[in-house]
């Protein structure tokens, strides 16, 4: 196996969004070091390319019927990359998102109050809290939607039974919220109840038959838009500060299971719809050595190994 060392220096030959991040979560980093290289997110590689095609309406590069959905997927992988919400080009996107698109299939309401299906509300949630738009009538539209089992599922009702996709998207948005604005014991609360829900089936099997439920969350990609898988399960965990247990192992040993010889990790599948066209390819080459998977799963072992402190 590649030594780790030769590893890091592979990924810190990519995008600013993924050497600052490697800088904080590998190597530890004096904070300044950090900031300096996340603040050119804004304005150079992957960031700074999608800050460019935003439309003045606040899109990117999409209609008005389906503008929402690549919209949402941009403001996400913009959150990926870890652009400042503080920074003068993340406040006028959002500024634009905010007084440019509304939902015409609901009356025109403001695209941050979100429209019906949990896995695109979380996610809207998510972007919406971390760059600091209101977010609390969405907020409370999920919290609502929880169903018994402790998950989320864009096809309750009639469904009564959780989506891992719905509720991965959800817990990311709840996640971000208390993040961001800071506890809430109902937040809390929800969130740590859909946790249980993913570890009682130990991240991909049926709590009743014990089988994996789909052999597709084994396959890793970046980015996952709505999908679900077992390193976004594991690295969402990561960033929740969850006390790694047994119920982990599993998963773990497939992130593990999953490296190549040279240490890295490959773009399994890539995600895709005709509708979402994210304009920059953030490494989706499927079959290729992939930063992103590499760099999420290094600090999901190494936060495992570490027990999660």
């Amino acid at each position: 196996m590649a030594d780790r060392t030769a590893v890091i220096d592979w990924l810190l030959e990519g995008d600013p969004s993924i050497r600052w991040q490697v800088m904080r979560d590998l190597m530890h980093e004096p904070e300044d070091v950090i900031a300096a290289e996340r603040s050119r997110v804004a304005s150079e590689g992957w960031g700074g390319t999608l800050l460019d095609r935003q439309t003045p309406d606040g899109h990117w590069g999409d209609d008005q019927d389906h503008g929402w959905m690549t919209t949402n997927d941009v403001l996400t992988l913009l959150r990926h990359l870890g652009l400042s919400a503080e920074s003068p080009r993340a406040r006028n996107a959002i500024g634009r998102v905010v007084s440019g698109i509304k939902w015409w299939q609901l009356d025109g309401q403001p695209f941050f109050e979100g429209e019906t299906e949990p896995c695109i509300n979380g996610r809207i949630l998510a972007s919406g809290a971390y760059f600091g738009a209101d977010v609390e009538k969405i907020l409370g539209r999920l919290l609502g939607g929880q169903l018994e089992d402790g998950g989320w599922n864009c096809e309750a009702p009639p469904s009564t039974r959780s989506s891992f996709h719905s509720t991965i998207c959800v817990l990311d948005g709840l996640l971000a919220y208390e993040t961001a604005r800071g506890p809430k014991p109902e937040v809390t609360e929800a969130r740590l109840r859909g946790q249980n829900y993913l570890l009682e089936r130990r991240l991909l099997r049926s709590v009743n038959t014990g089988e994996i439920i789909n052999s597709r969350w084994t396959e890793l990609s970046f980015p996952p838009t709505w999908h679900y898988d077992v390193l976004r399960g594991l690295d969402y965990l990561r960033s929740a500060g969850v006390t790694p247990d047994e119920r982990l192992s599993e998963a773990i040993a497939l992130v593990e299971n999953a490296r190549h010889a040279d240490g890295r990790w490959h773009q399994d599948v890539h995600h895709s719809d005709e509708r979402i066209q994210i304009p920059v390819d953030v490494e989706t080459k499927v079959g290729a050595a992939n930063r992103w998977n590499t760099l999420r799963a290094l600090r999901v072992l190494d936060w495992y190994e570490a027990g999660g402190t």
